[in-house]
């Protein structure tokens, strides 16, 4: 039986659970780590958060950045996905040294907050072609008007000088924390997170929908949300070293699997990864003039083995799988590009791996058959029964029907010409009975 409550501690606890909760409930920061190119894995992860934040009643969430830039694809999307938000997001570009290039500036300036660590830059947002070129004079117009209009509208619903923001995409410029906080690009430099979360406590901020929230961050919880299993291994295998390290993988499984029809391993597996590296290859920057240059050096390097050609195939096939490796992944931004340290490796061993399997079937198709009925031709026997011309012959533990071309008599050392419907021609053995060389 419940005991007896005095009406005044009861109403107080009512009234706590009314006020009071919320106020608890709402002193939680979700805090998110994009440390890598704007990509569709970074999508995931960023869509994943903001949910975990709206379910939860976070005060607010953290995107601590550093990326040199990605996809204009995913970053529309996730640009989307900050101002369309329930709970205010802070982007915090962090730790010193980072950067929010290219991409990353559009994620700053659509933020509710935006943060600097001291020693980081932002900015340097100008469009570029999938190889890090210049875009052709049209297309390139189109491209850049659009996401000028993009971060001009942008910044001018978050407050922001939106002439400054258009500049960074236009004219490539670029800023530090103190000039980008001089210059209202951002609201907060701050040296870490603690600090940062000092400064928020109180903060009044305009979300772009045009209503204002005041942020409560005396003492929050913070609640960090990790990628995925699968935010982990998409963002992995759309790593350029990755992707180009699959794609050959593939390569050389299905070539073992034709050159040795019935393997399947092989063959299972090089499919696998190929499938794997067109999916990275599909939001990577690929010039596919590095595809047909590594594909002409695996032909280099099966000519090699039938043309007499005292290596120079093999020099041409590996100077062709350098430059098409190069090629392949070509991107302005450095963490964008396929390693010269993975390429030269993989150059040798693809050269090598492809050598061996093709000399390896040579070999296969030269040997003379040891087994059957072609293996036992030139193999050397006796005779059981008299041959005129025709009688039985022992030969490898085995007796045949045979015939010879002259009478043979019964022991005589014989040797097998050719096999014709089971059964033998043979021919006397002048020298004895001596196994084939």
């Amino acid at each position: 039986m419940m005991g007896f409550v005095p009406r005044r501690l009861l109403g107080a606890c009512c009234l706590f659970a009314v006020l009071g909760a919320p106020a608890l409930a709402g002193q939680r920061v979700v805090v998110l780590t994009i440390d890598d190119s704007i990509q569709p894995a970074s999508l995931r992860y960023l869509k994943r958060g903001l949910e975990t934040a709206d379910r939860g009643g976070a005060e607010a969430t953290i995107i601590e950045l550093n990326t040199p830039g990605g996809l204009l694809t995913s970053l529309r999307q996730m640009t989307t996905a900050i101002t369309g938000a329930e709970r205010p997001v802070v982007v915090y570009v962090t730790p010193t040294g980072g950067q929010a290039a290219s991409a990353g500036f559009f994620l700053v300036v659509a933020a509710d907050v935006a943060a600097m660590a001291p020693g980081t830059n932002t900015g340097a947002a100008h469009p570029v072609g999938g190889q890090g070129e210049d875009l052709a004079k049209t297309i390139g117009e189109k491209i850049t008007n659009d996401a000028a209009a993009l971060i001009r509208s942008l910044a001018t619903q978050r407050g922001r000088p939106a002439d400054l923001a258009e500049k960074a995409v236009t004219e490539s410029l670029s800023w530090t924390e103190r000039e980008a906080l001089d210059k209202k690009l951002i609201d907060i430099v701050a040296n870490d997170r603690a600090e940062l979360l000092k400064k928020l406590d109180g903060r009044t901020v305009k979300r772009f929908d045009g209503r204002e929230e005041t942020l409560h961050l005396g003492d929050p919880e913070v609640v960090g949300v990790a990628p995925s299993a699968t935010d982990k291994l998409l963002s992995v295998i759309a790593h350029p070293n990755i992707a180009y390290l699959l794609f050959l993988l593939g390569l050389v499984g299905i070539y073992f699997e034709l050159s040795h029809p019935g393997a399947i391993l092989p063959g299972v597996l090089g499919g696998v990864a190929i499938l794997l590296a067109l999916f990275a290859l599909s939001v990577l920057p690929v010039n596919y003039v590095g595809i047909l240059l590594i594909l002409l050096a695996i032909v280099f390097f099966i000519a090699e083995v039938k043309v007499t050609s005292y290596g120079m195939l093999t020099v041409a096939g590996l100077v062709s799988f350098v430059l098409g490796s190069l090629m392949l992944v070509d991107s302005p931004i450095p963490g964008m590009r396929v390693s010269l340290s993975v390429i030269l490796p993989a150059a040798v061993v693809v050269a090598a791996v492809s050598i061996f399997l093709l000399t390896r079937v040579l070999k296969s198709h030269r040997t003379v058959p040891i087994t059957g009925a072609e293996g036992i031709v030139g193999e050397v026997g006796e005779a059981v029964t008299p041959l005129d011309p025709r009688g039985r012959v022992l030969v490898h533990g085995e007796y045949w029907e045979a015939q010879a071309d002259r009478p043979v008599e019964v022991g005589t050392p014989v040797r097998v010409v050719r096999v014709a419907d089971r059964r033998l021609d043979v021919e006397v053995v002048d020298k004895g009975p001596a196994a084939r060389d």
